[in-house]
């Protein structure tokens, strides 16, 4: 049972917290990555994965660090954004990467439209007091990619081999 609970909570929760985390502060903190990461490694030994499933696992994270690091090289995305989305990588493998890429790509690109747009707007005064808010609505600010990553790995994780190992009707017995 607590592993179906760690099954159905840790990835989801550890993305949220990336996801909030960069709208309030545009940083997502080194820790998240390192708890994704040993989060996977953890789950992966007491669930029984095989070497080469974690091989693969291994090597679809690793892909994903190259070519985010290469884009944060470039200034097009910030360095927590590059090992969350390398840490997602590991859980997804590539059974689902290709979905996790895409979903976030299409996710960013609206989080992107839609806070150049509010850049556009005059900020309210009763809103100016959010410091967090100040920082989104900055012309010259980033934008919090975070989020994009947090959402794409949300909607595709429930169809992952995680969430399918999930036990539901023990848990709901309980």
């Amino acid at each position: 049972m607590l592993l179906d609970l760690v099954r159905m909570f840790l990835f989801p929760a550890l993305m949220a917290f990336a996801a909030a985390s960069d709208v309030l502060t545009m940083t997502i903190s080194n820790r998240v990555s390192i708890l994704l990461i040993a989060g996977f490694f953890v789950l992966a030994l007491v669930s029984g994965m095989s070497a080469p499933a974690i091989g693969l696992h291994l090597a679809a994270g690793i892909a994903v660090l190259v070519i985010s690091f290469t884009c944060f090289a470039f200034g097009w995305i910030g360095g927590g954004d590059a090992k969350v989305a390398s840490s997602a990588a590991l859980w997804f493998g590539f059974g689902h990467l290709l979905d996790y890429l895409v979903f976030a790509s299409l996710i960013g690109g609206v989080l992107t439209l839609a806070i150049l747009q509010f850049r556009s707007l005059p900020m309210p005064a009763w809103l100016a007091r959010q410091s967090w808010l100040m920082r989104l609505h900055n012309k010259d600010g980033g934008i919090p990619y975070g989020v994009a990553l947090a959402a794409g790995a949300l909607l595709v994780y429930p169809d992952t081999e995680w969430m399918k190992a999930v036990d539901v009707v023990h848990l709901a017995m309980h």
